[in-house]
């Protein structure tokens, strides 16, 4: 894959603010014509222009409809294991969110949220070596995931758009599933106690979530904060990246909404 220097790409979007044709550029520059088609469109998605014509509908350009609970789920599951990428021979970027084979019911109901938000796109699913990428084409991807950028997520700052958090503080419960359906577990800790001088072991359920990206840890832990929901750091090798929640509540809360994957 050809990389293309910051002064190759702003002078193809000079030549593009001035009116001149896709096709044009890229002979021009000697860049592929889907390099050129995308850099446009980021160009205008970033200054607040969409691309209309024959696109299916945006809720942020066109005022469609959006399903705020599968958004809110999708969006906590694009900020674990979803990324947006965009490949010279394709003219549209394309989300992926990866989803384990050992838990089907996940990858099922990602796919739902995908064809929920995006209704007027096609959903497909890629078999990889112990998991399936769930896979869509939208030009509007960058509109409805501004979190997008270069570079991987834990190294850029992330943050919420003010009509994303809006979403999130109606629907929270929905994203917090998304993040522990991405990057998170509910599994069984066990110590011990002495109990009438005999040592017993005692078993408690406990949920972790696990993202090296301090922002989305915050997201997280914030959402959980406004639902009332106890958390505490559980650092590991000296790395802060498990969010722990533990006590008996708290943990039925999250069994009521969340729930082990399967």
């Amino acid at each position: 894959m050809n990389f293309h220097g910051v002064e190759i790409r702003q002078r193809a979007l000079t030549l593009l603010r001035g009116g001149a044709k896709n096709a044009d550029v890229a002979r021009a520059l000697n860049i592929p014509l889907g390099t050129i088609s995308y850099w446009k469109h980021m160009d205008r998605a970033k200054r607040g222009e969409c691309p209309r014509r024959r696109d299916p509908k945006c809720p942020r350009c066109d005022g469609r409809a959006l399903d705020p609970a599968s958004y809110s789920y999708l969006l906590g599951q694009y900020l674990g294991d979803g990324h947006i990428s965009h490949y010279s021979q394709h003219r549209v970027p394309s989300l992926v969110i990866a989803a384990a084979d050992a838990w089907p019911e996940v990858a099922n109901e990602t796919e739902a949220a995908m064809r929920a938000v995006f209704p007027a796109n096609g959903v497909h699913r890629l078999q990889r070596t112990g998991c399936q990428n769930i896979k869509l084409y939208s030009k509007h991807l960058p509109c409805l995931f501004p979190q997008h950028g270069p570079g991987k997520k834990h190294d850029r700052k992330i943050a919420l758009a003010p009509w994303q958090q809006e979403i999130v503080d109606a629907r929270p419960w929905e994203f917090i599933r998304g993040l522990i359906h991405s990057d998170g577990c509910r599994i069984t800790n066990w110590t011990t106690q002495l109990v009438g001088g005999e040592r017993k072991r005692y078993e408690y359920p406990r949920y972790f979530f696990t993202n090296k990206s301090d922002c989305i840890r915050q997201l997280y832990t914030g959402t959980l904060d406004r639902l009332g929901v106890s958390w505490t750091h559980c650092t590991r090798h000296g790395n802060p990246y498990n969010i722990s929640v533990a006590r008996k509540a708290d943990v039925a809360l999250l069994d009521l909404y969340v729930g082990p994957k399967y």
